[in-house]
C-alpha cells in the first residue's frame, strides 16, 4: 500500500495537475478520436466487406495511427511544457491537488486512464502491424501509386497475379525489409518532387537473384520435356483470313538420370554475360564456365576483349524478365483477342482497323478510352452500314476489347508504349513478339576466337516448326486440336 501512495503522490497527482493544459488535452482528443475510428474500422472489416478503394487504406493504416501517435506523444510534450514554464515562475505547488480514492468520480476517472492505456498500446501494436502490412500489399504498391500503374496493370493480368509484390521485391528479414522501406521513401521524395523516371526503368538491377524469388514456387530442374504451342495471326483482309504455326519447344530440364537437355537444361549450366545497356538487350559477351573449372567464352565478331557493361550469372529473369509485368505487341495481343473471341473475326477489316487504333498515339488513357469506341464505329457507319445495323453488338464488343489491350499496355502520361519493355521470351521471326529476346545471345555471331565454336542459333536447336503460316495446320487436324 505504501508503494502506491508512493507512485500516487510523487506521479499520479503531479501528471493530472501538469496534464491540465491545451497540448496535452488536445493530444489526448487526438489520441481519442483516431482510436475510436480505427477501432470502428476494424470492426467493420471483421462484421462487413472491406471496401477496395486504396486510398481508405492510407487513412486508416497510415494517417490514422500517425494522428494516433501524435497524440500520444503531445500528452508528455504538454505536460513537460506547463512544467517548465510554471518551474520559470516559481509557482509550482508545494502540494499538488488531493487524490482522494474515496471519491467514485475520482476512482472512476482513475479506471478509465488504466483502461485507456492498455487498450492505447494494443492499438499502437496492431496499428503498426496493419500499416506495415498495408504497405506491403499490391493493393497498396501499385494502385495508390499512381507511377506504378502500368505495372500494376500488367501485374493483374499476369499468371503472377495472386503473388503478392513483396515476395519478389522485398526478401527476407530486417534488412531486406529496411533496405526495401530506405528504397520507397527515395521513391516518395521523387513522386511530391515530381522527378520520378518515365517510364519507370525495367530491368529493376535491386531485384534478388532468381534462386530466391523463382525458385521459392518453382522447380528450375524439373524435367518439362516438349510442349506444343499454336499461333494463331489474322490478316488485314476484310475476312481477317487466318494462318497458324504449330512449334514445338524443346523446354527439356533435368531429366531421370540428371541428363540436361532443352532450353531450360542448358541454361542450368553456369552462363555469365556482360550487357551494355541498362536494359540488357545488347549481349556482346557470353562465358560458360564448366564443372571441371574450364571456360569457354564467346564475343560477338566487333568485340576483341571483354566490353565495360554490366556483368551477371544468367538466371531465370534473364529471358523471364517480365513474368509478373508482361506487356505485349500491339499485334500478339489483337491476334490473342480475336482467338479467344473477345473481338469478333466476323466484323469486316477489324484486325486492320483495330491494329491501326491500337498504334494510335493518343494524349492520354482517358482520351483513348473515348475515341477507340467513336473512331471504330465511324469507321463501320462510312464503309458498312449494314454491318452497324446488324452487329452492333459485336462492334460495342470490339471496342471495348481494343480499349483493354491499349489500357493494359499503354500508358502516355508514363510514357510507356508498344516496345518500351521488351520481352526476352522467343524472338523476332517467329511471330512470338518483334524483340531480340534469344537473339540476343543466339545470333550466330557470338563465337570462341580460339575455336571458332559459335553459340548455335539452327531453328531446331530449341524447337520443331510443325507449320508456319498454314490456314489448316494438318497436325493440328490430326490431333484433334480445332
Amino acid at each position: 500500500m505504501a508503494l502506491f501512495e508512493k507512485f500516487r503522490e510523487n506521479w499520479v497527482r503531479p501528471a493530472l495537475f501538469f496534464g491540465n493544459n491545451p497540448i496535452s488535452l488536445t493530444g489526448g482528443a487526438f489520441t481519442t478520436g483516431a482510436a475510436l475510428i480505427m477501432l470502428s474500422y476494424w470492426v467493420t472489416e471483421l462484421v462487413g466487406r472491406p471496401h477496395a478503394n486504396p486510398y481508405l487504406g492510407i487513412i486508416f493504416f497510415l494517417i490514422l495511427p500517425a494522428l494516433f501517435i501524435l497524440g500520444l506523444i503531445l500528452i508528455p510534450v504538454g505536460i513537460l511544457i506547463r512544467y517548465g514554464r510554471l518551474r520559470a515562475l516559481g509557482k509550482i505547488p508545494q502540494t499538488y491537488p488531493k487524490i482522494d480514492l474515496n471519491d467514485r468520480t475520482f476512482r472512476h476517472g482513475i479506471d478509465v486512464v488504466l483502461v485507456a492505456t492498455v487498450a492505447n498500446v494494443l492499438i499502437v501494436a496492431v496499428s503498426s502491424y496493419r500499416g506495415a502490412s498495408y504497405m506491403d500489399s499490391p493493393q497498396f504498391c501499385g494502385a495508390t501509386c499512381h507511377v506504378m500503374h502500368p505495372e500494376y496493370a500488367a501485374y493483374q493480368v499476369s499468371p503472377h497475379s495472386h503473388v503478392e509484390c513483396v515476395q519478389c521485391h522485398i526478401g527476407n528479414g530486417a534488412q531486406s525489409y529496411i533496405e526495401a522501406k530506405v528504397n520507397g521513401t527515395k521513391q516518395l521524395v521523387e513522386v511530391i518532387f515530381n522527378t520520378y523516371p518515365r517510364p519507370i526503368p525495367s530491368p529493376v538491377t535491386s531485384l534478388r537473384p532468381a534462386r530466391y524469388i523463382c525458385e521459392s514456387c518453382h522447380t528450375p530442374a524439373k524435367f518439362v520435356g516438349e510442349k506444343l504451342i499454336v499461333f494463331s495471326y489474322y490478316g488485314n483482309d476484310e475476312k481477317n483470313s487466318r494462318t497458324q504455326s504449330v512449334v514445338v519447344l524443346h523446354l527439356g530440364g533435368r531429366d531421370s538420370i540428371s541428363h540436361l537437355s532443352g532450353i531450360h537444361g542448358i541454361h542450368l549450366e553456369h552462363i555469365e554475360y556482360i550487357a551494355t545497356d541498362r536494359e540488357r538487350q545488347t549481349i556482346p559477351w557470353v562465358e560458360k564456365h564448366y564443372p571441371d573449372g574450364s571456360v569457354e567464352t564467346f564475343a560477338s565478331s566487333n568485340v576483341s576483349s571483354a566490353p565495360k557493361g554490366e556483368r551477371r550469372v544468367m538466371d531465370c529473369i534473364d529471358c523471364h524478365n517480365r513474368a509478373a509485368h508482361g506487356m505485349r505487341t500491339a499485334d500478339e495481343a489483337l491476334n490473342q483477342a480475336i482467338s479467344e473471341n473477345i473481338i469478333s473475326a466476323e466484323l469486316p477489316y477489324v484486325h486492320k482497323e483495330g491494329l491501326m487504333l491500337l498504334k494510335t498515339a493518343f494524349n492520354s488513357t482517358e482520351d483513348a478510352k473515348k475515341q477507340i469506341p467513336a473512331i471504330l464505329m465511324a469507321f463501320y457507319q462510312k464503309n458498312y452500314p449494314q454491318v452497324v445495323a446488324t452487329k452492333a453488338p459485336l462492334i460495342k464488343a470490339a471496342a471495348d476489347g481494343l480499349v483493354d489491350i491499349y489500357t493494359h499496355n499503354v500508358f502516355p502520361e508514363m510514357k510507356v508504349t508498344w516496345g518500351t519493355h521488351p520481352s526476352n521470351i522467343g524472338h523476332n521471326g517467329t511471330g512470338h513478339n518483334d524483340y531480340p529476346g534469344c537473339f540476343r545471345c543466339h545470333d550466330g555471331d557470338h563465337t570462341n576466337k580460339a575455336t571458332q565454336k559459335s553459340i548455335p542459333n539452327d531453328c531446331d536447336t530449341c524447337h520443331n516448326l510443325l507449320a508456319v503460316d498454314d490456314p489448316s495446320p494438318k497436325i493440328l487436324s490430326d490431333l484433334g486440336i480445332k
